[in-house]
């Protein structure tokens, strides 16, 4: 089994993530979390932990780990430097020790607009420069990755359905369910390479929308 590190576990998609994985009949989850007191949660699941800090060096937390899942986020409530912190500096950081500790695919949670930043209204801006500049990171390495951008989050229910494509030109949302089906999937050793593309809530199951995006780079609706 390959053990998967989830950076901001203990995040809504991140617990959600956690308990999938560790379900999971290849993988092992390692939950990344910043204070003991969370740790209760998981090992009442049997999912082991680690205690680390986005903020800080957290270069142990990559120790014998096979493939990372980057899911956190520093919130709506916080200021920019927090953003700059965790979205920004926290990815960056956690794509170099990746490099360094030869991990075999790095999942990266980003966001639609993330892409054209610059065009974003103000109250999003900051946050998707952030989410931006850590994605234009991982891309410039030789880590295999996938950059996954979904719409609009909602505590709706697990679908398995999706539409992909490169750049949406409509609104939407897609459950945290959902998304984390789609951000363990990207975990599949069949999926190699270099992907990054927009998620929806959709009609077609998760497997054969990105099977078909990634076969013809043409959206899946």
């Amino acid at each position: 089994m390959e053990k998967v590190l989830i950076i901001g576990a203990n995040g809504n998609i991140g617990r959600i993530l956690s308990e999938n994985l560790a379900a999971h009949s290849d993988y092992s989850p390692v939950a990344m979390i910043r204070e003991k007191s969370q740790e209760e949660y998981f090992e009442s699941k049997g999912i082991s932990t680690v205690i680390a800090d986005l903020e800080e060096n957290f270069e142990h937390a990559l120790q014998n780990i096979d493939k990372v899942i980057f899911a956190a986020g520093s919130g709506a409530k916080t200021g920019k430097d927090k953003t700059d912190l965790v979205d920004k500096q926290g990815a960056i950081k956690s794509v170099d020790y990746s490099i360094k500790h030869g991990i075999k695919k790095f999942v990266m949670l980003s966001s639609r607009g993330a892409e054209n930043a610059e065009k974003a209204d103000e109250t999003m801006q900051h946050y998707l420069l952030a989410k931006k500049a850590a994605d234009e990171y991982l891309k410039a390495t030789n880590l295999p990755y996938a950059i996954i951008r979904p719409g609009s989050l909602t505590d709706g229910p697990f679908t398995g359905k999706i539409k992909v494509a490169d750049i949406f030109n409509e609104k939407g949302g897609i459950s945290r369910a959902d998304v984390a089906a789609v951000l363990i999937h990207m975990l599949d050793h069949g999926i190699d390479g270099k992907q990054v593309f927009e998620i929806l809530e959709g009609k077609v199951d998760i497997p054969d929308a990105i099977r078909l995006f990634l076969k013809t780079g043409q959206s899946v609706t």
